[in-house]
């Protein structure tokens, strides 16, 4: 049987731990996202998406307000701090003890949120690599940060993703959380969670062996975050649009949580938790 380690945050003076598998809905505040049903702009449609994630059963929101899809505009700071700022005064008034996840690669951003909005857990698809004061920003604020894996950047990621052997492929990935959870821990960072970065910088087929290999990233002795809704790898297998994609993530979701996934960040909060709830049944949890 998979297990699942115990990682725990306290935020708000609420304590969570992964003991059983957690749901993250996504909140995109942004204008461009890859699905466009999960883009929310104004105060209103902001605040009926918190309602609908919390009614729903998810333990925690994340926050985007930087687009990261494939070829996404790289947007200044300044604009992504003023959406993240207008999503956390409103999450905060509809939601106040909420677990807020923020999902940015600018430490500049991370500071604001924790310091102005009691945000909890960073997660930043670069693993400090597009900003090099992002760990010893965690580190400073006391946070958890979820480190994704990613070749390239948003606007490049497609064109880094290169067909490899299966071993390869997987070393690198490995021999990369090992270093940077190194460099945390170096930092006095203990809260990580691991997301492998399906999507990000992956041919098709390497994203499919992810998920078999998911389990083996157990290794690490970390909570494993995995993204799948909607994506790609799910709507061009089945030769569809991400709108005719839930089934298909249902379906990942389930072998992910098979697999050893301890947090599955979605963008159908009511499935996604009904997916854990009947797998927690299936491993007489």
């Amino acid at each position: 049987m998979i297990t699942h380690p115990s990682l725990s945050l306290l935020q708000n003076g609420l304590l969570s731990d992964f003991s059983t598998p957690r749901v993250m809905g996504i909140l995109n505040v942004t204008p461009d996202s890859f699905y466009s049903a999960s883009r929310k702009e104004s105060e209103e449609a902001i605040a009926n998406r918190v309602e609908q994630i919390i009614s729903e059963g998810g333990d925690f929101i994340d926050i985007g307000a930087y687009s990261s899809r494939p070829g996404a505009e790289d947007i200044p700071l300044k604009v992504e701090m003023e959406r993240m700022r207008k999503a956390l005064s409103v999450v905060r008034k509809v939601a106040p003890e909420a677990m807020l996840s923020i999902d940015t690669f600018r430490s500049e951003v991370a500071v604001m949120s924790v310091e102005e909005f009691g945000a909890g857990i960073i997660n930043d698809i670069s693993a400090g690599e597009l900003d090099d004061r992002m760990f010893d920003t965690v580190a400073r604020l006391g946070v958890a940060y979820i480190m994704m894996h990613m070749q390239g950047t948003p606007q490049t990621m497609h064109q880094q993703a290169k067909d490899v052997k299966e071993e390869e492929f997987i070393k690198e990935i490995f021999g990369y959380f090992a270093i940077r959870i190194q460099e945390l821990h170096e930092r006095g960072v203990k809260d990580i969670i691991l997301d492998p970065g399906f999507g990000f910088g992956k041919t098709l087929e390497q994203n499919y062996l992810l998920i078999r290999w998911l389990k083996e990233f157990k290794i690490f002795e970390l909570p494993i975050l995995v993204g799948v809704s909607r994506k790609s790898m799910i709507y061009k297998t089945l030769e569809c649009s991400p709108e005719e994609a839930l089934n298909g993530t249902t379906s990942l979701h389930t072998h992910a949580l098979m697999q050893g996934a301890n947090i599955l960040r979605v963008h159908d909060v009511k499935e996604a938790v009904e997916c854990v709830k009947l797998y927690r049944k299936v491993m007489n949890q």
